[in-house]
């Protein structure tokens, strides 16, 4: 699974892969408030900065966004950086064989092109 989910791509244009990530991790699954006008009072703003929650809000919509969680996708980014199932599943917190079960089903499907 090394493409992003279509919910994903409007947090990975505007705040890279990297900010993505933690953006996630930070607001995965629940409702966050995407304000037009941002300040450093809000936790988005906090975390990726007035600029790119403006660009973000500007992208989405402005309002309560409910934030993708994403799971799978994100255990794929954490795969590639050299992290451990077990270290995965603590982070994601998960259980380990939901992580390998992620990780088995993409192997197990054929490449047909």
């Amino acid at each position: 699974m090394n493409e992003a989910p279509s919910q994903l791509l409007p947090y990975l244009e505007v705040l890279g892969p990297d900010t993505a990530v933690d953006f996630l991790l930070a607001f995965g699954g629940s409702p966050v408030y995407l304000a037009a006008k941002p300040t450093l009072r809000s936790d988005v703003a906090r975390l990726i900065g007035v600029d790119k929650a403006r660009k973000l809000a500007r992208e989405i919509g402005p309002g309560h966004v409910r934030v993708p969680l994403c799971k799978p996708w994100l255990a794929h980014r954490f795969r590639q950086g050299g992290m451990s199932v077990v270290a995965i599943a603590r982070k994601l917190h998960v259980d380990a064989t939901t992580v390998r079960r992620w990780f088995a089903t993409d192997e197990e499907q054929l490449d047909l092109f």
